[in-house]
């Protein structure tokens, strides 16, 4: 099965920046995508990338947050910039083992029918 591990959470202030990672092993997979969670709220993505290259946000972080797929390493980033209070939460790595015709779809789910998820990597962003 598809193992998936985040790492480079932290806290950081406002206007700071983040790199989120996560390494990937297992069966070949071929939709790799952020969630987030924070207390009280409902999962929502945050953004998604294909082994094509097709990839998407979601309207909040677009402009700001940066994914990319190193696929040789099998490794996930997430680079965040000009993070906001809002943006704290607890951010799951989640990978789809069948191509996803809509990532956007896949985003707003919120994840459902992902086929594994890692253990999540806490951000939070302070005044």
């Amino acid at each position: 099965q598809v193992q998936l591990l985040e790492s480079g959470g932290g806290s950081v202030q406002v206007g700071g920046s983040l790199t989120l990672s996560c390494s990937v092993s297992g069966p070949k997979y071929n939709s790799l995508a952020w969630f987030r969670q924070a207390p009280g709220k409902e999962r929502e993505g945050v953004a998604a990338i294909r082994t094509d290259g097709i990839l998407t946000y979601t309207d909040s972080v677009r402009g700001r947050f940066t994914i990319s797929l190193d696929i040789p390493k099998n490794t996930l980033k997430l680079q965040m910039t000009s993070l906001k209070p809002e943006d704290t939460a607890m951010y799951y790595c989640a990978a789809s083992i069948n191509r996803r015709p809509s990532l956007t779809g896949w985003l707003r789910t919120g994840g459902d029918n992902s086929d594994y998820w890692g253990q999540g990597t806490q951000v939070t962003v302070s005044s």
